[in-house]
């Protein structure tokens, strides 16, 4: 019985790590650039040109129109447009199986 459980703990922490992957894979094929923010945050800017932000623990968050966010290396970007809802969908893609 033990190997059983084994055996089924090893089979979901496999199926786990293959559908992160897959889900930050979806998120790689559509975004063309990434800046690491002061605050642990980080804004994606889509192959579209389109901006969306995570907070520290890589949560989409919702951010204004015209909110400047300072880079960890200093940079001013302002935020031209929030994709909130479309990051959260990439971050989630594989997740849901």
């Amino acid at each position: 019985m033990n190997s059983r459980i084994t055996s089924l703990f090893a089979a979901v922490v496999l199926s786990t790590l293959a559908s992160g992957a897959f889900a930050s894979d979806s998120l790689a094929n559509n975004v063309d650039k990434t800046y690491r923010l002061k605050d642990g945050g980080t804004v994606f800017v889509f192959k579209d040109g389109k901006l969306a932000m995570a907070d520290k623990f890589d949560r989409a968050i919702h951010v204004s129109k015209g909110q400047v966010v300072e880079t960890a290396d200093g940079q001013k970007i302002s935020m031209t447009s929030s994709e909130s809802a479309r990051l959260d969908f990439l971050q989630r893609q594989g997740h849901e199986n």
